[in-house]
């Protein structure tokens, strides 16, 4: 095995359970489809990085995901819990499984590129954790050398505080932390149509046409 997991959580892209808060505006099924484009992209990015684990939810959604595999990657299901405790059991899977370094993405940040994992790699080398800060006040990325479930029990998922309370948890264990970039998640209507702005604008500079796959996806109201 690799000795660097990446393990990306992501979602059946089914109508109802994916961007709740887009499908206020969009709908549910439109929310659906640009839940797919931005987890997609994201996969794109994350082309020839290694050892890719997808960690699907919910636990039936195996044919749904099966498309995304890329390469040498492989999947299986996140399991029971909330998201603290999927992702603590992932970190035990993967370090069981004869990584050293393993470090959890989701799939709501299609920004991220494989230049950031390696950057999360090399931090490693002298960090305990590794963090990617996202604009929301949460996180795109979290790495360690060894589990560690007190960094995950009990915190509040929704918050603005994920970032800053994870950070403070690291220190009281005594774990050295370092920083990626920040970025930003799509979760909000006005973040979805930033989204497609600025593929706008990089599909024009390029002479193409800005058109995202997926039926529906389109502007926001």
């Amino acid at each position: 095995m690799n000795q660097r997991l990446l393990i990306v959580f992501v979602k059946a892209p089914r109508p109802g359970t994916v961007k709740t808060r887009l499908a206020r505006v969009l709908g549910a099924s439109q929310a659906a489809a640009a839940y797919r484009i931005l987890a997609e992209t994201m996969l794109r990015g994350l082309e020839g990085v290694p050892a890719v684990e997808l960690r699907f939810t919910p636990d039936d959604a195996e044919a749904e995901v099966r498309p995304w595999l890329r390469g040498e990657w492989h999947m299986r299901p996140q399991g029971a819990g909330d998201l603290g405790e999927r992702m603590h059991r992932a970190f035990v899977e993967g370090f069981a499984g004869g990584a050293a370094l393993v470090a959890i993405v989701g799939s709501d940040c299609p920004a991220v590129a494989r230049e950031d994992i390696e950057g999360a790699w090399a931090v490693l080398a002298e960090a305990d954790v590794v963090l990617g800060p996202a604009a929301d006040g949460g996180y795109w990325l979290i790495g360690l050398r060894r589990p560690c479930a007190g960094l995950f029990e009990g915190l509040r998922w929704s918050g603005p505080d994920v970032l800053r309370e994870t950070l403070a948890r690291a220190q009281a264990l005594g774990l050295r932390a370092g920083r990626l970039r920040e970025l930003a998640d799509v979760d909000e209507a006005e973040d979805w149509q930033r989204y497609l702005d600025q593929r706008a604008r990089s599909v024009t500079e390029s002479g193409g046409q800005a058109r995202p796959r997926g039926s529906g996806a389109g502007r926001c109201p």
